[in-house]
């Protein structure tokens, strides 16, 4: 980028009204102390933004007009209007891989919380907002201390993790719908500066930073089997879109209030995303309420002529994705082909004005155009903010909770404290710092292998790669084998890393990669004691031969655990904390694989034998399933009460609905049902757990809807609701989670709507169950 050049001018020439990142002032419009912003409207803060912004956008040519369509905005010297770069990314902390944020100089480095697929393993909504508050800080201290150019962050990704093969699926929360839903809402109100409950931040009320809900939609393949993301057109019926591939995002903006969506390369039914307005305007902005702005993923309205040939030349391109309701190009597209565009009377100027409405009043929002940001909101975060000491414990804190225990044969785990006990640790990712970040990450403020994390608890340890990498074409199985007899307990750290699965990259295979297993199997074989196994991933690994092995005693799933990663895995595997995490997805056999990526469908299909998606519809083999999780204590549930006494009735509409029949029974339609009613019909349903073990422990607990014999494509299982709670031995607590039957007890029919259907359902936490009956 030549940036530095294009701001030179303005830099001498107007230096009272703009502020670059060169110096350590953060750049900012409508310096008061200079008398020219007198006479502009948009830098009266009295005046409601959407007055500021029709007057900023009236006095703008149309050459600064489309300029101002793209990420890396030009500044706009004679109104004294600094650059602006839309691309800055968060994911989990902030990273300087987009062009708005560098960290260097005064800060140099940020937070690095866990990969968000083992984040969203603790299922725990505080933690999730207070990381997502800490994102929001730090990217705010970046900006005060003028290393950021632009404070709006792509994040969070909330695709449902469809396919076990997706490289993509690491960044999200997971396989289920009301999970994801929720894990955006509660990082949305952390980044944007909500409070926890929301409500805090109004409408066009001023941001922190700006979090946006991506990839929007259905959105969860990117290079398998010569498909490419930029030409695949998803194929999803309106029931999938309605209860799997849409909540997500309708809960980040109806909810979680975010202030940006960017729209997917692929198609979904023949339309690519950032061209459709029944999707971007009728649906986000239309029904659901959206006040933000809507970017594309790099160079995604380029695909639409140059790939996917949905448009017959450019400029037909730029018409269909500014009229679909998109404001906003990553890459130069939109620079390169809008004024031919209306030069050719293809689109109305009012189109790249609403575009621009939206852009200017984010960047209102954040407060860019309010003067002299150090005596605004936010303006006194400074630097001592980034990487200290509460955000570095939180880092650990997410790793700890995250961390899932699958196996532990004999109570294997926890290992003993003793001064002489004696550690092989093998495998390579036993000491790869880079791995413990996943992707989308920046500098971390330090970094723990799991090697250096286990040597804090055992001085006697030898370490051996076993190979040189997650590859492992060639192992040193001869000389682990050596180390591992002569050590007391073995701990075998393998996986997979960037190399295997990210963006771009889709797996054709769950197995281990190379000859990982047979490394396994022979360390294993040769150990005094039974091994711990150590897996470190995104997506899940088929690891069936070592569930089922004898030898290889504990199991340990650690995702891509972050900064902290080594000194969590650490504190598990010797006790200082009991592992309370659940798997997020379903971990399914190798055989998964014939099952073509391709397919959207998440119902299963007798006649054809395809097996469905997720732990919701799926009907094939698995080694572990969602949710599953142990302890090093055990956990017993009840059902102490339930507001229903076994039965819902929905047949109490003042307006005298009647049910309605399908093949397999009676239904009522949500919409018909009405909010009122379905707020009346609200239920509490009050759990009690208690820890049966010996140590204290934080514990998730899951609450289920299961069908016995589902009918309609209704989930055979459906998570309704999920708490946290921290235990001591012994200790019992009684959880209340209130339930909408609309919402909880209904799913999407064929045509997309939500139905209520007549009949049986039991509440599931563990493997107690409690039965209630609907009357529709």
């Amino acid at each position: 980028m030549k940036l530095p050049a294009l701001i030179l001018i303005p830099l001498i020439f107007f230096s009272t009204l703009i502020f670059l990142t060169e110096s350590t002032q953060p750049p900012y419009s409508c310096d008061s102390s200079n008398p020219s912003t007198e006479s502009f409207l948009f830098c009266k803060t009295t005046l409601p933004i959407n007055q500021r912004v029709h007057d900023l956008v009236s006095r703008l040519t149309l050459d600064e007009k489309i300029s101002q369509l793209v990420n890396s905005a030009p500044p706009i010297p004679r109104l004294g209007i600094p650059s602006y770069e839309w691309w800055s990314e968060a994911l989990h902390g902030v990273a300087d891989v987009g062009k708005g944020i560098r960290l260097y100089s005064t800060i140099n480095s940020a937070t690095s919380f866990p990969q968000v697929i083992l984040t969203a393993a603790s299922f725990n909504e505080h933690l999730w907002y207070r990381i997502g508050q800490v994102i929001g800080i730090e990217a705010r201290a970046v900006y005060n201390a003028g290393q950021a150019t632009g404070m709006t962050f792509w994040a969070p990704n909330i695709n449902i993790f469809r396919d076990p093969r997706w490289g993509r699926g690491q960044e999200t929360p997971g396989e289920d719908p009301l999970m994801t839903a929720k894990y955006s809402v509660a990082y949305v109100r952390g980044v944007q500066g909500d409070s926890y409950e929301g409500g805090k931040l109004k409408v066009g009320g001023h941001l922190q930073a700006s979090a946006c809900c991506k990839h929007f939609t259905a959105y969860d393949l990117d290079n398998w089997n010569n498909v490419t993301r930029f030409g695949f057109n998803a194929k999803v019926t309106q029931q999938d879109l309605a209860d799997t591939y849409q909540p997500p995002f309708k809960s980040c903006v109806e909810q979680g209030k975010a202030s940006g969506i960017m729209c997917a390369y692929n198609q979904v039914n023949g339309v690519p995303s950032c061209a459709d307005h029944s999707l971007l305007t009728k649906t986000a902005r239309g029904e659901w309420g959206f006040h933000g702005y809507i970017t594309s993923d790099c160079d995604a309205v380029s695909i639409i002529y140059d790939v996917q040939g949905y448009a017959k030349h450019p400029e037909d391109a730029v018409v269909d994705v500014l009229k679909a309701g998109m404001d906003v190009n990553c890459g130069t597209y939109l620079q390169n082909h809008t004024k031919n565009a209306v030069q050719q009377k293809k689109l109305p100027v009012s189109y790249i004005d609403k575009a621009l409405h939206n852009l200017f009043s984010i960047r209102m929002r954040l407060g860019l155009f309010d003067g002299n940001p150090t005596k605004l909101p936010f303006g006194n975060i400074g630097p001592e903010k980034v990487c200290s000491k509460q955000h570095q414990a939180l880092a650990l804190e997410a790793a700890e909770d995250g961390i899932v225990l699958l196996k532990n044969a004999g109570k294997l785990l926890p290992l003993p404290k003793s001064k002489g006990i004696s550690l092989a640790v093998i495998g390579p990712n036993a000491n790869a710092s880079e791995t413990l970040l996943g992707n989308y990450h920046g500098p971390p403020c330090k970094l723990i292998t799991p090697l250096q994390g286990l040597l804090g608890y055992a001085k006697k340890t030898v370490y051996l790669p076993g190979c040189d990498t997650v590859k492992c074409p060639n192992p040193t199985i001869d000389q682990a084998v050596r180390v591992a007899q002569q050590a007391d307990y073995v701990v075998l750290i393998v996986g997979l890393d960037q190399g295997e699965e990210r963006e771009a990259h889709d797996r054709d295979h769950l197995n281990l990669p190379g000859k990982q297993q047979q490394l396994i199997s022979s360390v294993a074989k040769a150990a005094k004691k039974p091994v711990i196994l150590v897996i470190l991933s995104g997506g899940p690994v088929d690891i069936s031969a070592a569930k089922y092995n004898p030898k290889i005693g504990s199991i340990l799933w650690a995702g891509y655990p972050g900064e902290a990663g080594g000194s969590a895995l650490a504190e598990v595997i010797f006790g200082d904390h009991n592992p309370g995490g659940r798997l997020p997805v379903t971990w399914y056999t190798q055989d998964y694989i014939k099952t073509l990526m391709t397919d959207m469908r998440m119902r299963p299909d007798k006649r054809s034998g395809y097996p469905g998606r997720t732990y919701r519809f799926y009907t094939g083999k698995r080694v572990f399933d969602f949710g599953y999780g142990l302890s090093y204590s055990n956990y017993a549930y009840n059902f102490v009460s339930s507001g229903t006494h076994n039965k819902v009735y929905l047949n109490e509409s003042s307006v005298g609905l009647a049910a309605k029949n399908s093949d397999s029974g009676r239904y009522q339609l949500v919409s018909d049902l009405g909010e009122e009613l379905c707020e009346k019909k609200l239920f509490k349903v009050t759990v009690g757990a208690k820890n049966e073990g010996e140590m204290a422990g934080k514990h998730p607990v899951l609450l289920f809807v299961s069908r016995k014999n589902p009918t309609n494509g209704s989930p055979m299982k459906q998570l309704v609701g999920f708490k946290s709670v921290i235990l001591s031995a012994g200790e019992k607590a009684e959880l209340e989670f209130m339930l909408n039957p609309c919402e909880h007890l209904s799913h999407a029919n064929e045509d997309g709507w939500m139905v209520v259907e007549e009949g049986s359902r039991f509440l599931v936490v563990g493997d107690v169950e409690y039965p209630i009956d609907i009357i529709v």
